[in-house]
């Protein structure tokens, strides 16, 4: 009856601890409240490698995931700006003079990180590192948030687009999960 007890404890640590095995909180800053938000904008995520025949699959992917997946938290209108925004030198007055134009209370800035995956010369798939950067309207850094595909799904086959989708719809559902359990909404904003 022990051994049964003790292996059904480790089984249910070892699940729980895998599901967030490839996420990483890099930074959450505390100090900071988000208004009631109606109003995203996302910038084109920063590539890397730096080739031009992922960008646009990149993008395509990236677009079609955030949208698919915020619609499971709210009614958001999602505003796409084209401008290159490089993830680790962000000017926060041009995010918040961006999200003032666009009338929008947060920002996101995303990155891609692509890798393969494989033996020797044997390439299985691309997997990739997806990371987002979610900044208020003032242009304060809110939370950073990553997930690695291969760490966290433990994919070996696969698309680079699925790679990509995957990559997306977690790190949102990790950042959201985040500033939920912290409380992080203003409750004077609420509508």
């Amino acid at each position: 009856m022990k051994k049964i007890l003790f292996l059904s404890l480790a089984a249910g640590i070892i699940l729980i601890g895998c599901k967030s095995l490839g996420s990483t909180l890099l930074k959450l800053n505390n100090s900071v409240r988000l208004k009631h938000v109606d109003r995203i904008v996302y910038f084109n995520p920063e590539v890397y490698p730096d080739y031009d025949g992922i960008k646009k699959p990149t993008n395509n992917a990236f677009y079609s995931t955030v949208s698919d997946e915020l619609k499971n938290y709210g009614n958001f209108r999602i505003l796409h700006v084209d401008v290159p925004i490089k993830y680790d030198s962000i000017d926060g007055e041009m995010v918040k003079e961006l999200c003032i134009n666009n009338g929008a209370e947060v920002a996101i800035i995303p990155k891609v990180k692509y890798f393969k995956v494989g033996l020797g010369k044997y390439v299985f798939s691309n997997q990739v590192i997806v990371s987002m950067k979610l900044y208020n309207s003032d242009g304060k850094l809110v939370i950073e948030n990553s997930y690695d595909t291969y760490k966290g799904s433990g994919r070996l086959l696969g698309t680079a687009e699925n790679s990509v989708k995957i990559g997306t719809s977690h790190v949102i559902k990790n950042m959201i999960g985040e500033l939920r359990r912290r409380n992080m909404t203003d409750p004077n904003s609420q509508k």
